[in-house]
């Protein structure tokens, strides 16, 4: 399981011109499935999101989680981030998970983000969605779980 994580002043995701989630301050999540991700991947991800201490505590040091701050998670599907360029420009996701199996997967990442307690937005699988935000910092973190060596280039 991959994740770009971005803290952001805010950001929004819309389908077909219409806002499915949007968020102040918080975290933009871009979230892909991997081929061969299991339960662990899920949870071994989430707690690295969700615990990420990336906001300025009161020494303007980067020790605050997003549970500290009181933020929320905005989590969009991104499947290109199992875009693979080793063999020319147009890139392969081979490696990413089949739709509707990688659509369980991301519901219940999102679930389990919801019962953490943090308020969780969300894109809408599949769908052509048009995201918007303000990073903050800029702050860009990537997350690869340890099962996403399965898959190899």
């Amino acid at each position: 399981m991959r994740a770009v994580v971005q803290r952001v002043a805010w950001a929004k995701v819309e389908v077909e011109g219409a806002i499915t989630g949007e968020i102040a301050h918080g975290l933009l999540v871009y979230l892909g499935v991997g081929k061969g991700d299991v339960e662990r991947d899920t949870a071994w991800t989430l707690s690295k999101v969700v615990g990420l201490r990336i906001f300025e505590d009161a020494r303007g040091k980067m020790g605050l989680s997003i549970g500290d701050t009181g933020g929320a998670l905005l989590v969009v599907s991104q499947f290109t981030l199992y875009g693979d360029l080793a063999r020319g420009k147009r890139p392969s996701f081979d490696g990413a998970m089949p739709p509707g199996e990688a659509e369980r997967v991301y519901d219940d990442f999102v679930r389990r983000a919801r019962d953490t307690g943090i308020r969780v937005e969300t894109g809408r699988f599949a769908a052509d969605m048009k995201v918007s935000s303000l990073n903050d910092g800029p702050v860009t973190i990537l997350i690869e779980s340890p099962g996403s060596e399965r898959i190899a280039p």
